[in-house]
């Protein structure tokens, strides 16, 4: 029986890849590759057996079912299965999922961390995270979260309706660090309508990084009262990283070329 490695492979740049990846990308007998992992591809092996289980909001090539399944059918025919994540496997990336599916079927499997496009994004566009007098904490959400299991919260018998969300809004809202949101192009709307609902103030500088880390990069920014029409208006896309909070402000600074000698 062979063993899988949930790889991370950070946010696309293969610059940034971690030496121990690099290592087993190539001493991989096959791998899984997921769409994110952009031009990482371009450090596979031409001879390396892929099989590519990308997703995207309309298509799933394999269930995530399947996907588990599938590690596990590879196991047993390969001695090293890699997993090949965008960014890194436990930060909204199935790998939690993905080991506890490997144990229960008793297969050896390591975890190897990548950088999170939740950090690494906002970086290339000249945005901390934090930053001393403004952001003392980061909060990464998911934008696209369903409701929580009925097992969770004891809300087994509960309807659809009633069932709670599995973001706490309101707590969100009232944090003063920063707020970081991956995936959450498509519920935008929805999203800033929670906070603002949930008394955020209409003013806290918003940006949103479009598809970091490739050719199209681009980041389009305004305030949350209107950072929605301003991404309908510049029709932002999928994969997008969202950072909310007064950090947003510093990268005017960084990009002032009247203070460099």
């Amino acid at each position: 029986m062979g063993k899988v490695y949930l790889l991370g492979v950070g946010p696309g740049d293969p610059e940034l890849v971690s030496l121990k990846a690099y290592r087993l990308i190539n001493e991989a007998d096959v791998l899984l590759v997921d769409r994110l992992v952009l031009g990482v591809k371009t450090l596979i092996p031409h001879d390396k057996k892929v099989i590519d289980i990308g997703k995207t909001s309309t298509l799933h090539k394999f269930s995530q079912d399947e996907i588990n399944e599938l590690m596990v059918e590879l196991a047993a025919k390969y001695e090293k299965v890699v997993r090949l994540k965008g960014g890194d496997p436990f930060v909204f990336g199935r790998g939690g999922e993905e080991a506890v599916f490997l144990r229960e079927h008793n297969i050896e499997f390591e975890i190897v961390p990548g950088i999170t496009s939740a950090i690494a994004v906002p970086a290339l566009f000249s945005i901390p995270l934090t930053y001393r007098g403004l952001s003392s904490s980061v909060t990464i959400i998911t934008g696209h979260e369903q409701e929580m299991e009925p097992t969770q919260k004891n809300n087994k018998n509960k309807t659809k309706e009633q069932k709670e969300e599995a973001v706490d809004w309101g707590a969100i809202a009232n944090l003063t660090g920063t707020i970081v949101i991956l995936m959450g192009v498509g519920n935008l709307t929805k999203n800033i309508e929670k906070l603002l609902d949930h008394g955020k103030d209409a003013e806290t500088p918003v940006a949103i990084i479009e598809k970091g880390f490739t050719e199209d990069a681009r980041i389009v920014s305004g305030t949350l009262g209107e950072i929605v029409e301003v991404a309908m208006s510049e029709d932002v896309k999928q994969p997008a990283v969202i950072v909310i909070g007064d950090v947003v402000k510093i990268r005017a600074k960084l990009l002032q070329t009247d203070t460099l000698t």
